[in-house]
């Protein structure tokens, strides 16, 4: 059995976290379900004993179908967040995600057959241009790809509804 990097104590959420950033044909990869109402960057949680490497090459596997390779290590990111609904209603969430970008394959084809919670997972090439139309999170995630990178990002994200 595998444990996330993670813990929750009382109304308190944290989890260490390994996404993705794939990118082709000026789209950029999210993923969505039929019970929440945005989008999200594929990846998931870091098991206990599992390189961030390794557990964002098994989540872009199980949420796309397509095994893509690394890059580089683009983004630390730490985001503060919570929700009104949900499975994280009522939880004031810390989340550190590690984001790297994955090396294009020249094709959009995906084998999606993901589920996350018991909920079917479906994916999306949002266009990069238009990714503020779009309820999407991270919310960093169009001027970072529009813009210009020297090294590791460190960005700080504070979603939390007051």
């Amino acid at each position: 059995m595998e444990y996330n990097c993670g813990f929750q104590k009382e109304n308190k959420w944290f989890r260490y976290r390994a996404a993705a950033i794939i990118v082709e044909d000026g789209c950029v990869l999210f993923a969505g379900n039929e019970k929440e109402d945005y989008f999200y960057s594929i990846g998931g949680a870091v098991h206990m004993g599992e390189t961030a490497q390794d557990a964002v090459k098994r989540e872009v596997f199980e949420e796309t179908g397509v095994e893509y390779e690394i890059d580089h290590l683009a983004v630390i990111h730490e985001n503060f967040f919570n929700e009104n609904n949900g499975s994280l209603r009522g939880m004031d969430c810390h989340e550190i995600a590690l984001y790297y970008l994955m090396k294009p394959r020249g094709s959009k084809e995906l084998h999606s057959d993901s589920y996350t919670l018991g909920v079917k997972e479906t994916m999306h090439w949002i266009p990069i241009d238009e990714l503020d139309k779009y309820k999407a999170f991270p919310s960093f995630m169009k001027e970072y790809l529009l813009s210009r990178h020297n090294g590791i990002e460190h960005i700080v994200t504070d979603e939390r509804i007051r």
